[in-house]
């Protein structure tokens, strides 16, 4: 017989972005100990359910009690349990009587690393009441809670403690003691609307037997009731305002933040002084999200109104009074913005300038000063390089570090670069810089767009190859999950922006001067000289190189996830990647003609082809493409190849100098018949040393071709 399963776990307010990770654990948790003792729980049965003061899991059809068991031990090796005569030994007798049996009742276990004495025997399952206790305790061991909470004087800890337990097997109780609390069938309502106990009377009514006492456990549920609320409020402030162009800004990670705030969300509609909207709208929408959790209303092109919307946690008979609170309290927070917005104007960003050299960047790298110069100098090469303008790009940078001494950074780190942006703006800056300032962080987050304009795509790759130069050169790369630094997103960000960008330059020549500007401190050696005045300065240029190479390893470890995501095959990265293109936007077109050559019929045949040549070849000990012979070529399937190879060379050498790769491989492509014709009539590896070489040859320059793209030798076949 089987039955639904519920499992409530009570506690103190949760902390609200642990909520869905701890619920989502202890689903899983309790999954993997039912599966352990035999009973299978597919992932369509479990419903998950979260609020703040609770996590709770309903399980569809878990059966009674656990299938009839089948167990195994093994016991000593057969050379250990017989001795020489045949006989068992002590070790196979203890086994045995500890296994309750004889030793003529034990089985042999025939494995490739040996044979072993085991005991088999089939228990009958026991009672879901009997196991459940232990797996909740086990789940509730692996939970991810990084800092336990411990009350009172008991012994164990938990994320917050844990006040009731609900344990319920269709509608019997099952006793279990977890945390110094007994499981019964008393759930609680909503704090203020329905402090007293709820009473369960089995599992399936448990939702709704919640949802009367003014709680949500659903997540989902809660989530499309918030944006329900905030569409209804939207419409309210549209209509009492007159105003048609107001919308409910949701952000994505505040509406999933609030829904974990509230177990019964109501929408309130409230509005600030529209003096406050003279400072910049990133620092208001900031603290109304970050700091608030509230929703900002914006108006025609996106702009910020005197408008918002926070949730509460009651359904209040006067919610005018709850409006008159978040009113309150969104009020000073504004003012500080407005204060320091007004202060941080007063001087020129350039003036943090001097600021910034008694701010450390890293103890071997100097100040953030020191890392500006660097990040100048490398922007002023870039730029001069992509066709940008270098004075501007100097000056950007000469500045993008500047916003981080001002007032309104200082309170809101989130926005740096963006007040940079507004800084510059409202202090006549040219507008390119102002933007590059802004843009420069970007891409800020995964999925998020890089920087849009020329002069923010040269201070971004120059920002990330200091970056990346300097804190690999003083050891601290990342190493498993530590990354403090964000080395792994700076090196895809860089990668995505000249991908992205269409920024065509030499990769590791900008990685070497990257390094080249590092201050010898970065490398271990303060600048001190060897025995002969000059092994210091090669040690230091060894490791450079060294660096420079490990970096573009690197950057190239995280493009492979960052094609993944697109569907784009490891094996067509790692053709291309082969060659070591040293530009990263040559790379990628080489890779989409790649992907587009996969398509076609005859790809999977030339790769087979190629890979069989590059095998010849290799064991040939071929590694120069030599001039083909025309009286060396037999008649028939040789002359053929060699006619269609020097007919597709000519038409390859425009597309090779345009770097027009997928029109190179369609063409490459009808070279599949005459390929194919070739290794069924030609027999390479000839006795006559001369054919055997021109074959190679020939062979050798087929390859080369396809080489200009890409070894398709590594693609599926």
């Amino acid at each position: 017989m089987s039955e639904s399963l519920l499992i409530e776990l009570g506690t103190e307010e949760l902390p609200t972005r642990s909520i869905d990770e701890l619920a989502a654990a202890l689903a899983s948790g309790v999954s993997d100990g039912l599966s352990k003792r035999g009973i299978g729980i597919g992932a369509e049965r479990i419903r998950v359910f979260a609020t703040p003061r609770r996590l709770a899991l309903h399980i569809q059809a878990v059966p009674v009690e656990q299938p009839e068991q089948n167990l195994e031990r093994r016991g000593p090796a057969l050379s250990a349990g017989l001795d020489a005569s045949g006989q068992p030994s002590k070790a196979l007798l203890g086994f045995a009587a500890s296994c309750g049996c004889s030793v003529e009742q034990l089985h042999k276990l025939e494995t490739d690393k040996g044979s072993w004495f085991v005991f088999r025997a089939r228990q009958p399952g026991q009672p879901l009441a009997t196991i459940l206790p232990d797996i909740l305790a086990e789940a509730l061991k692996a939970l991810p809670i990084p800092k336990p909470m411990r009350w009172g004087d008991h012994d164990y800890a938990f994320v917050r403690p844990l006040h009731w337990l609900v344990v319920l097997h269709g509608d019997r109780v099952i006793d279990v003691e977890l945390l110094g609390v007994r499981s019964g069938r008393q759930s609680r309502g909503h704090r203020f609307h329905h402090p007293q106990p709820v009473h369960v009377v089995d599992a399936d009514s448990w939702l709704d037997a919640l949802r009367g006492a003014k709680v949500l456990a659903d997540p989902a549920e809660r989530q499309r009731r918030i944006e329900q609320q905030l569409a209804q409020a939207g419409a309210q402030l549209r209509k009492d305002s007159g105003r048609d162009d107001l919308t409910v800004h949701i952000d994505a990670d505040n509406l999933l933040e609030v829904k974990n705030l509230v177990e019964w969300p109501q929408a309130i509609c409230c509005g600030f002084d529209v003096d406050f909207l003279r400072v910049p709208q990133q620092a208001l929408v900031q603290t109304m999200q970050q700091n608030q959790k509230f929703f900002p209303v914006f108006g025609a092109e996106k702009k910020l109104t005197e408008y918002f919307v926070g949730i509460a946690n009651i359904e209040s008979s006067n919610p005018a009074e709850i409006r008159k609170g978040y009113e309150r309290v969104i009020r000073p927070r504004f003012a500080d913005a407005r204060f320091f917005y007004a202060e941080d104007l007063k001087k020129p960003l350039a003036a943090n300038q001097e600021a910034l050299k008694s701010v450390t960047y890293q103890q071997s790298l100097g100040s953030v000063w020191d890392k500006t110069i660097r990040v100048a100098e490398l922007a002023r090469v870039i730029a001069n390089r992509v066709g940008a303008d270098a004075a501007l790009a100097t000056h950007a940078a000469a500045l993008s570090k500047c916003d981080l001494l001002s007032r309104m950074v200082g309170e809101f780190p989130e926005l740096q670069g963006v007040m940079g942006r507004n800084y510059a703006n409202a202090q006549g800056e040219p507008a390119d810089v102002a933007q590059a300032l802004d843009e420069f962080y970007a891409p800020r987050f995964a999925g998020d767009a890089v920087a849009a304009g020329k002069l923010g795509q040269v201070l971004a790759i120059a920002e990330r190859l200091d970056t990346l130069a300097g804190i690999f050169a003083v050891g601290m790369k990342p190493t498993g999950n530590k990354d403090p630094f964000a080395l792994r997103r700076a090196a895809l960000g860089l990668a995505r922006t000249l991908i992205e960008g269409r920024i065509d330059i030499d990769l590791p020549a900008h990685l070497a001067e990257a390094l080249a500007q590092l201050p010898d401190s970065a490398f271990g050696t303060g600048g001190d000289k060897g025995k002969n005045g000059k092994s210091a300065a090669i040690d230091i240029g060894s490791r450079r190189g060294e660096l420079a190479a490990e970096l573009r390893d690197f950057i190239f470890d995280r493009l492979r996830g960052y094609y993944l995501e697109q569907g784009i095959a490891t094996e067509a990265f790692e053709s291309v990647r082969v060659l070591t293109p040293t530009s990263l936007t040559d790379f990628d077109a080489r890779l989409r003609a790649v992907v587009e050559f996969a398509k076609l019929p005859e790809s999977s045949a030339l790769a087979a082809a190629n890979k069989r040549i590059g095998n010849i070849l290799r064991q040939a000990g071929v590694e120069t493409v030599a001039d083909v012979q025309r009286e060396l070529l037999d008649a028939g399937a040789e002359v053929q190849l060699h006619a269609a190879l020097e007919t597709a060379r000519d038409d390859a050498a425009a597309l090779i100098a345009g770097s027009r790769y997928v029109e190179l491989l369609q063409r490459l492509a009808t070279l599949r018949a005459p390929v194919d014709a070739f290794f069924d009539g030609v027999m390479v590896m000839a006795d006559d040393p001369d054919k055997r070489r021109n074959r190679l040859a020939l062979l050798a320059g087929l390859r080369g071709l396809f080489l200009h793209v890409a070894d398709i030798s590594l693609l599926p076949q």
